[in-house]
């Protein structure tokens, strides 16, 4: 039997640094990058340098209307996104887009619609779980019950705020769509998952710019609870604390914690550092009535880019279903739109 051509995908929208992490997921997974475009020159030149296999496509048109393309990936500007992935799919092709996936929930109602129209893939890539293998790793001890029945999950995600070096649209809400969309959006997607939940709910939020009054239009603060639930099963409980001020004394650009409360045990993972004294990152560690184990990541698989082409070829969703992809994003929305809104501390 011979083997299948690789999938060939394009990039459209290069403003935000994730692009490259997409892009190298589905090449190691045997993908074909074919051509890239940006409105912006400097952000198409450098992506250009880094792979030069692909051609510069004169215009967003060229790439949507060229037939030998089946995918397209996108990290524009947040409140671009599902816009473009909506003409991605009415030209019959499939989407994986950085996250936020989208910043309104007028956009998602759009988002939905056209996907159950068309039957193509949108896919929004949320790296926090995708591409860090304890995070992997912890849902593979989930899955096998080794902590008993999820109770809890709670998420720290601090991030390193270098201003400096921002574009404009960072610091405008309605571009980047709030923070519980913008970084919220990984972190719902993780409750969701670990949980196991189909159902769930935004219990309270709230969001502030509590130290940044020369930047009005960015949140450096935001955390929700949300309650989810299994068909027939008791709550499910989440927390999730998002925010811009990691110190740069960390040597990383955030001290990203995930820890899960099971009736038989817990796990905490240190995704991208440990303060404990431990070198690089994945660290994961399991507590149950047995004992402590601290448990070696690097060598847990991210399937993902794997997944996300055998779904495109094989019209399934494995690498995750879109009920998934759009509660998540719909939990992001909502906690942003009713979020308590914190003034400055200073």
């Amino acid at each position: 039997m011979s083997a299948q051509p690789p999938l060939r995908f394009a990039a459209i929208g290069l403003n935000h640094d994730h692009i490259y992490m997409q892009t190298n997921i589905l090449l190691e997974a045997g993908a074909q990058l074919v051509s890239y475009y940006a409105a912006e020159p400097d952000l198409a030149a450098v992506y250009g340098q880094r792979y030069p296999q692909a051609a510069l496509a004169r215009c967003e048109e060229e790439i949507l209307e060229d037939p030998t393309i089946q995918l397209v990936i996108s990290a524009g500007i947040p409140c671009d996104r599902a816009p473009l992935g909506i003409r991605v799919m009415q030209h019959g092709k499939d989407y994986m887009t950085d996250k936020p996936g989208m910043t309104t929930l007028e956009q998602l109602e759009a988002v939905r619609r056209v996907q159950a129209e068309t039957g193509r893939i949108y896919s929004v890539d949320f790296s926090e779980r995708f591409h860090v293998r304890s995070a992997m790793k912890a849902g593979e001890l989930v899955q096998a019950g080794a902590i008993g029945q999820v109770l809890q999950v709670v998420i720290l995600a601090p991030h390193l705020r270098r201003l400096a070096s921002r574009p404009p649209w960072f610091f405008e809400r309605h571009k980047y769509g709030g923070i519980l969309v913008d970084i919220g959006s990984h972190q719902f997607d993780q409750v969701l998952f670990y949980t196991g939940s189909d159902q769930a709910e935004v219990v309270a939020a709230q969001v502030g710019n509590l130290y940044h009054p020369d930047y009005p239009g960015f949140e450096d603060f935001g955390d929700a609870m949300i309650r989810g639930r299994r068909v027939s099963d008791p709550p499910l409980l989440g927390y999730v604390r998002v925010d811009w001020f990691t110190p740069n004394g960390l040597g990383t650009w955030g001290d990203g914690r995930l820890f899960i409360l099971g009736t038989d045990g817990y796990i905490e993972a240190r995704k991208y550092c440990d303060i404990g004294g431990q070198p690089g990152g994945d660290h994961l560690f399991l507590v149950d009535h047995r004992g402590i184990q601290r448990i070696d990541c690097r060598d847990v698989a991210l399937p993902y880019g794997r997944q996300l082409i055998e779904d495109i070829r094989n019209r399934t969703e494995t690498a995750m279903t879109h009920a998934h992809c759009f509660l998540a994003s719909q939990l992001a929305l909502e906690a942003e739109a009713k979020a308590a809104r914190l003034g400055y501390l200073k």
